[in-house]
């Protein structure tokens, strides 16, 4: 019995370990997102656009994001825009179309999901007389800032091959829930994405606000079509040598579901997707990683177990919780009989004082990306229930990593560019 008390301890302490090491990891990474270089230069317009939305059943956003991308401060004989209506029921290719959109109208049950419709997309567009240098990713939600082009074509100059956007919300303070994924993605902009800008390491491709040169991608194909196919294409690149870029101030407004349900279940097809993807590319990542000498794709592995490591989280803080209540009980049972001595250890103590950090730290960097207002700090503070819920949707995402069914969110309202202040 004691022999199984002590295996189990030393797994304990290894996991805690192991944990403690990934969290510090990301947290010195985002110490490097607080400085954030000027670039004010102007460059001049180089690179052609096709500007792709995917869209399945979105008659009631869809407008919003033609007009928002018909208003682009860009040389407008530079890019054309595109709608893909994915299995649409509804008037999506009928109302993009009266915008001005050009309408691609695609019916594939068997093939359903924004991978699949990209992939049908793109092979539409390489056999086309007119060649854009670059395409341009959407969702049909979005909202796109004005200089997205020009900053796009900014890191494109510079030698880019891959570049991705800045992911803002369009109703960040609607629910705590929306509250809730505005603090997540404004964090992930400054702390993660720019940091790893700042470091000289490749950033991570987030779905929607990115461009991807043309006749790179032509070469190296999408073959992107799982949950998460913005994770596979990510880690595609970096297999093959390529550093995603960063663009700070290309600016997409992004939609964030409103109630717990709906997040549920985004959030758990995200980790289907994660976990799909780890499970094809982490050891080919890692042995990238070893044969090209360099430390990205070891960086890009490590954030494809995403899922992985907020359940060991998880585990290691129930660990700790049930360690810390016998050591009170302990103390509680004994308190008249025996004098208990309570031995706190220096990496407990570390534990606490990083986490505490970590609570304050996220206030401080929403201030330096002017996010802080008095109601993000109300959702702010019931922020940790939300980042609890990523326990139980990660072990479901595990757990389902097999189904490959896509989750459709449904948007319920129509937000204008005019509605955001912020963008004009």
């Amino acid at each position: 019995m004691n022999i199984f008390k002590e295996i189990i301890h030393n797994a304990s302490r290894i996991l805690t370990y192991g944990v403690y090491i990934i969290s510090l990891y990301y947290l010195c990474i985002s110490f490097f997102g607080l400085w954030k270089k000027k670039d004010d230069k102007e460059v001049k317009a180089k690179f052609s656009f096709a500007l792709i939305v995917a869209a399945h059943n979105e008659e009631i956003v869809i407008d919003g994001i033609v007009e928002s991308l018909k208003a682009l401060d860009y040389p407008k004989e530079l890019y054309d825009i595109f709608v893909v209506a994915d299995n649409c029921t509804d008037k999506t290719a009928k109302k993009a179309r009266e915008k001005g959109a050009i309408v691609y109208e695609r019916f594939n049950k068997d093939k359903k999901g924004k991978g699949y419709a990209l992939e049908w997309m793109f092979n539409k567009l390489f056999k086309m007389r007119k060649k854009y240098s670059s395409v341009a990713i959407f969702d049909a939600d979005n909202l796109v800032h004005k200089d997205f082009l020009k900053e796009m074509n900014k890191k494109l100059c510079e030698g880019y091959k891959v570049v991705q956007g800045y992911l803002d919300s369009k109703n960040p303070q609607d629910t705590w829930i929306t509250g809730s994924y505005s603090i997540a993605f404004w964090t992930n902009n400054r702390m993660f994405q720019l940091a790893k800008s700042n470091l000289g390491l490749s950033t991570q491709l987030g779905g929607t606000g990115f461009c991807i040169e043309t006749n790179m991608l032509k070469k190296l194909g999408w073959g992107a079509t799982c949950l998460t196919e913005d994770l596979e294409f990510t880690c595609k690149l970096i297999l093959h040598g390529y550093k995603i870029g960063w663009a700070h101030k290309a600016i997409v407004y992004d939609e964030k579901p409103l109630t717990l349900r709906q997040s549920w279940r985004q959030r758990k097809r995200w980790m289907q997707g994660f976990t799909d993807v780890a499970s094809r590319y982490f050891f080919k990542l890692l042995k990238k990683g070893v044969t090209s000498f360099s430390f990205i794709p070891f960086d890009c592995a490590l954030y494809s177990i995403q899922p992985i490591v907020t359940v060991l989280i998880g585990i290691s803080a129930i660990s700790g919780l049930v360690q810390h209540f016998m050591v009170t009980y302990n103390v509680i049972s004994n308190f008249n009989t025996v004098v208990y001595s309570i031995n706190i250890s220096l990496f407990t103590i570390l534990t606490i004082v990083a986490s505490i950090f970590q609570y304050a730290y996220t206030p401080f960097v929403l201030i330096l990306e002017e996010k802080l207002s008095f109601k993000i700090f109300l959702y702010y503070i019931i922020y940790p229930l939300y980042v609890l819920s990523w326990f139980p949707i990660s072990i479901q995402g595990i757990l389902n990593k097999n189904n490959k069914e896509w989750s459709h969110t449904v948007h319920t309202r129509s937000v204008k560019m005019k509605d955001l202040k912020k963008a004009n």
